[in-house]
């Protein structure tokens, strides 16, 4: 962790300035934290609420579950972690996390009125003859 030394008034207010404005992600690991955005697996609060100014946000990273921890890479400092982005890279994670959403939104609205049956017992008219015909 970085000590700050207390007496130089100025230093501590520039290092909370550079603390409140967040960081960048380098495009690999803004990748990683897009994926997780994208599954829902990040939570996202405002650095500072009380500061107009400060558009940081704090993101937890969850790690992911089920089918997607086999195919999804997390670098291991990423699991379960917590970041202070930029504001810029938190709005982007925020369009992320709802293009997911509404992805899946719409995933489960069209299974919800698929129609399997048909799919699977439903065979024409013609086909049905012509296996009734290869079989006698």
């Amino acid at each position: 962790m970085k000590s700050i030394p207390i007496t130089d008034v100025s230093s501590l207010k520039n290092e909370l300035k550079k603390y409140k404005m967040g960081k960048k992600l380098e495009i690999p690991r803004f990748n990683q934290l897009a994926r997780m955005a994208y599954l829902g697996r990040l939570v996202m609060t405002p650095l500072d609420p009380e500061d107009p100014s400060c558009r940081s946000f704090l993101v937890h990273i969850q790690e992911p579950q089920g089918l997607a921890a086999h195919f999804i890479d997390l670098d291991e400092d990423l699991q379960d972690g917590i970041l202070i982005l930029d504001s810029e890279q938190s709005m982007a994670m925020a369009g992320i996390m709802q293009a997911g959403v509404e992805e899946r939104a719409r995933w489960h609205q069209a299974l919800n009125e698929r129609d399997f049956y048909f799919s699977v017992f439903y065979r024409p008219k013609d086909k049905e003859t012509q296996a009734e015909t290869t079989e006698g």
